[in-house]
Parts: C-alpha cells; sequence; structure tokens
C-alpha cells in the first residue's frame, strides 16, 4: 500500500499550537488573529505567521473583515488530512505486526532451543 503524503499539509498539521488553532476554528466557526491569540499561548504576530502556513496548505481561507481576516476551516481539505492520517495508521499497524509476529517467532524459537538444552542435560 502506497501513501501519498502533502508535505505541506502534514508540516502544517504537525505543529501543536497550529491543531489547537484548528480546535478553536472548528469550534467556533470562525476566527482572526487577535481572537485566537487570547486563548493561545502565543502572540498576536505568532498566530498571524501560523495561520498563513494553514492558508498555505488549504485548511483555512481567510476573508476581509474591516482591519483583520477573518478565517475559517476549510472542511474538504481537513477530511483530505484525516484520511492520509487513516492510511498512515492502517500501514504502521500493518507494519508493526508484521514486526511483533517476527518478534514472538524469535522468541519462541529461543525458548524451543532453550527448553531442548535443559531436556538432554543429564
Amino acid at each position: 500500500m502506497s501513501v501519498t503524503v502533502d508535505d505541506d499539509l502534514w508540516s502544517a498539521i504537525g505543529d501543536p499550537i497550529r491543531r489547537r488553532m484548528l480546535d478553536l476554528l472548528l469550534s467556533d466557526g470562525r476566527g482572526t488573529a487577535t481572537s485566537l491569540s487570547e486563548q493561545l499561548p502565543v502572540t498576536r504576530q505568532a498566530v498571524a505567521k501560523h495561520l498563513g502556513v494553514l492558508d498555505q496548505a488549504g485548511l483555512v481561507h481567510g476573508t476581509t473583515a474591516g482591519r483583520e481576516r477573518l478565517y475559517r476551516v476549510d472542511q474538504m481539505q481537513l477530511a483530505r488530512a484525516v484520511g492520509q492520517l487513516m492510511e498512515v495508521g492502517t500501514t504502521w499497524d500493518a507494519r508493526l505486526g508484521r514486526i511483533r509476529r517476527i518478534a514472538e517467532r524469535i522468541q519462541r524459537e529461543a525458548e524451543g532451543a532453550a527448553g531442548a538444552g535443559e531436556e538432554s542435560s543429564p
């Protein structure tokens, strides 16, 4: 299974502040750099930069509202990100399952060899 990864998208959602911003925008429906900075441990300028990253990845879109930009989450792009995360999760679950089976087989073989050595001892 091959997973197509959009680097901008993954970089954008990889940051905990940006994930929190997405949560806030989803719960409030919209927000500005000022309103988000009031709820986050970063400055308004930092929020504006984070919003720029999210906008570049297509996760949010801004419209001018007076002197500020009003941001909303792009539901389609967010759904795409969730889909990619689920694909990667499924791929890694399969890989880890194979590793676990190999480790269990090696352990059984080692226990079997140890047990055979004890049986032949006088």
